[in-house]
Order: structure tokens, then sequence, then C-alpha cells
């Protein structure tokens, strides 16, 4: 796989000076082209072996292009924050926006690479890393994104070699470490995984380029035309249609039953026993959030359901029994300008609390197989993936060893019309209602619809639906209350 990159390849500086000149004005050129359509963010990935000139490459591209439109991230140590969550947390919050180019030095290969060799994960765990490694980028890819990833590589002989003469030179006997010539030991190790990293990760979507990293100038010019090509080739597909998409989508069942018709909306609870029941779990939800061991836990609890279902009244009874310094309400919204110019998933993984936080999410993700469904805000291409984007969205973090309660709260349709009423004529309660509310209404068995397909497609083991009837309100937060103590509860014994 790497025989091509130790040929020795190399450009004579007559023929470098020549080209850079015309290679940096293509370059500013594309850049511009890219930030004025804004069409798609640019992701680049800079990884290879030790001494094979990746700092200088970063450096050099920085150079050449215009640093306003570029972000350079060094991945190194995840520091404390970033260890709080899952592992790709720390790559989802620098993704560039669209018309911009992101330079990572350091990737989502980085660690799974330096665990593998080290023996600190088998190889199955490795295997496990590069299967979500290829999930983010081919999610990346479909939401628009232009991967590139480069891998600069050295042989045996020529790493030696460069880190010597690295190292005699004083302008530059900073940069290798220690821990380069320790790495340098174990140069055939790193190799071996390093080639498992390239195969099982060049895909279509985003492919490695692998580049001999010895002489500077090949090196050079050979990253900046391939950025170049590949940007140019983007912008000018910018105009073209998508692919339809054939996949049949998911239909109601024929016999007209589905999970939201089999919920006994008639239960009930009476006041006292609900002042009584609530006082129970409040107290044990102050409690549970309280434990010691509670610190290495992290919740998530997210909110879906009719309009009118009482997801707002839920949410202050939970919100009655914890600390207001460690929980945190997100009401999700239309997406902002900020928001639209980033992967759809984006504005959520930005806000994955820290161990020993709770964040509530007052409706969610699944927004793109909701209301963007049924709508039509996103194409049918769009939906129909968000199902296993949600899936492993969800079991990073779970894996992660956070607790996800999802509840979704439903009513009947005559119930909905008497709620609306009533907030019409309610001065406080005024503010909820709009004409958005009565438009929803008219597409009932197409949200109906929607909902049943959500669940049956990602009520997962590790992170099931909570259905909650809610008909009557009292009912439903017990319900909701008892739940996510359970759930809580469940993860604190494992700790």
């Amino acid at each position: 796989m790497f025989e091509s990159a130790e040929l020795g390849h190399k450009i004579d500086k007559a023929t470098y000076d020549k080209e850079v000149p015309l290679l940096r004005e293509a370059l500013l050129d594309a850049q511009m082209d890219l930030a004025k359509l804004a069409k798609f963010p640019v992701i680049i990935l800079i990884g290879g072996v030790d001494g094979a000139g990746r700092g200088e490459t970063v450096n050099l591209l920085n150079e050449w292009m215009d640093p306003r439109f570029v972000q350079t991230h060094g991945m190194g140590e995840p520091s404390d924050e970033e260890m709080d969550r899952p592992m790709m947390w720390r790559f989802w919050r620098e993704l560039p926006p669209k018309g911009k180019i992101g330079i990572f030095l350091g990737s989502w290969y980085t660690w799974p690479v330096l665990n593998r060799v080290s023996g600190i994960t088998k190889v199955a765990d490795l295997d496990q890393s590069l299967e979500r490694a290829k999930r983010l980028e081919k999610m990346l890819t479909d939401e628009g994104a232009l991967i590139l990833k480069f891998w600069l590589h050295l042989s045996r002989d020529k790493q030696e070699k460069r880190l010597k003469l690295l190292e005699k030179d004083p302008k530059t006997r900073w940069r290798v470490t220690d821990r380069d010539w320790e790495h340098y030991k174990l140069y055939d190790k790193f190799r071996v995984v390093n080639e498992s990293v390239i195969r099982h990760t060049s895909t279509a979507e985003a492919p490695w380029t692998i580049v001999e990293g010895f002489d500077p100038r090949y090196r050079s010019l050979t990253v900046g035309k391939v950025i170049l090509d590949a940007i140019r080739k983007r912008l000018d597909e910018a105009g073209k249609k998508a692919a339809e998409v054939h996949a049949p989508p998911p239909l109601p069942s024929i016999d007209q039953l589905d999970i939201l018709k089999t919920l006994d909306l008639g239960q009930k609870i009476d006041k006292k026993d609900f002042q009584a029941e609530l006082e129970k779990y409040q107290g044990k939800l102050a409690l549970l959030t309280r434990n010691p061991k509670f610190k290495n836990i992290t919740v998530i609890a997210m909110f879906e359901g009719n309009d009118a279902a009482g997801k707002g009244g839920a949410i202050r009874r939970i919100t009655g029994a914890l600390d207001a310094r460690y929980y945190n309400i997100i009401p999700v919204a239309a997406p902002t300008e900020e928001e639209r110019a980033q992967p759809y998933l984006w504005r959520f993984w930005r806000h994955i609390p820290r161990r020993g936080r709770v964040t509530i999410f007052d409706r969610s993700w699944y927004g793109r197989v909701l209301v963007e469904r049924v709508e039509g805000f996103c194409s049918k291409a769009d939906w129909m993936r968000a199902y296993s984007e949600i899936n492993d969205f969800e079991g990073q973090l779970v894996r992660h060893k956070i607790v996800v309660a999802k509840f979704w709260l439903t009513i009947s349709k005559d119930e909905q019309l008497k709620r609306f009423k009533e907030r019409e004529k309610i001065g406080f309660k005024r503010f909820k209602i709009t004409e958005e509310d009565w438009r929803n209404r008219k597409k009932w068995d197409e949200y109906e619809h929607a909902v049943c397909d959500m669940v049956d497609r990602t009520s997962t083991e590790i992170a099931p639906w909570t259905l909650v009837e809610a008909n009557d309100k009292n009912f439903a937060r017990i319900k909701i209350l008892k739940t996510l103590c359970q759930q809580i509860e469940a993860a604190i014994k494992k700790k």
C-alpha cells in the first residue's frame, strides 16, 4: 500500500519556484469562491508518520491561503473537559461551517492507532473505532462536506534520516522529541496498524491520498494540487441536483394498527395521589442527583410529543427536584443561520453536558424525522438516512455511559383540540398557541405515521423510547419522573 510513497519522489527547486505562485493564486481564487458561495465546508485531515512534515504542511497551507477562512486544529491529548464527553465531541465542536476550510493536525484516527500500537486496545477495538469513523465521514459527506485525507509517509530508513536531519539543525531541533524516537522504534507496528486504517477507511466519499513526505517540495506541491483540484471540482458541481433516493419509504401498517393506537389514554391519577407520588419521586430524583456517584454520570432527558401534550409541565416537575447549577434546558426551534451552516447533528453535539450534569432537550434531533419529514423541510434522502445517524449518535452517548432518557408524550386528537381552545381563552397561556399548531393539527395522520416509524426505527435496547399516555397530565408527569429515576438509579448501581 505504501510502495508508491517509497520511490524517492522529488521536485527540483526551479520547477517548484515556477509552479508555486500559480498554485497559490489558484488556491486563493478557489478559496474565495468557496467563501462567496458558502455551499459546503472543506475538512482536511493531515496524518502520517513522525517526521514526514505534517506540521510544515499545515503551516504552508495557512501561508498559501487566506487564514481568515481557514480553521486549524491541533488535536493532541484530550483535555479534562473533552474526556467528560464522547470522543467525537471534540471534533464536532471544531467542524468548519459552510464556506470555510478546517484543517485537522491529528484526527479521529490518531488515538485509536496509538492505543492499538501501545497494546492498550485490541484489534476488535480498533475495528470498531474505524467503523465509527467511516460512519461519521459518510454522514458529513451526505451533509455536503468535502473531506480530504492526506497520509504523509516515510520509509523506515528515511524516517530515521529525516529525524536526524531535523535534530542536527539548531532551528528545527526542538521539533524532534523523545516520543518521536520511541515511535521510530515501533515503526513496524505502526506500519501494520496504519495500513489497516487506510485500507478500511479509504472510501469513495472520503479516500486517503498517500504522499511521500521526505522531499518538502514534492510533498507541498502534491498536497496543494490535490486540495485545489478537489475544491474546484466541487464548486463546479455546486448547481447540480442531488440524485433521487429510490429506496421505498416506510408505509403505514396495512391493518391500520400502530404502536400509538395501543396506548391506553384513559389512565388517570387523582389529585391527592398525584401530590403524594410527586413528592415521592421528586424527592428520589433529588437524592439520586446528589448521590456522590452521580458526579461520574451524565444524563440527557429528551422530550418530544404532540403539540399541547404537556412537555413543558413535565420538564418543570423534573427541574423542581434538581440543583439549578447542574442542569441545562435546551429548547429546540428552527435552526439559526449558524446552525444551518453546520451538519444537522452539530447543534445537538454542542450541548452534550459534562459528567455530573443533566441536560434536558425540549424537542430534539428527532425533528428531522418528524416535522422536517412531514413539512418537507428536508429531502426524503435526508430523513431516511437520519434514522441510522440518530441511532449512531445515541450509541456514542450510551457508550460513554450517558443516561439517555427519551420521552414521547401522546394525547388524543380530541384532547388536543380541547387544550388548544383553553390556551386561546386563558391570557397567560395564549402565547403557547400559534398558527403553526393549527396547521400541524391538519396533518395529524401524517405525524402519527412519522412517530410510529420513528419509534420502530430508533427505540433500541440501549436507548429505548418511553411512550407516555398524556391525556391526564398528572399521570404523565409521574410516569416520566418514575422512569427517569429508574434509569439514573440503574446507572448509579453500575458505578
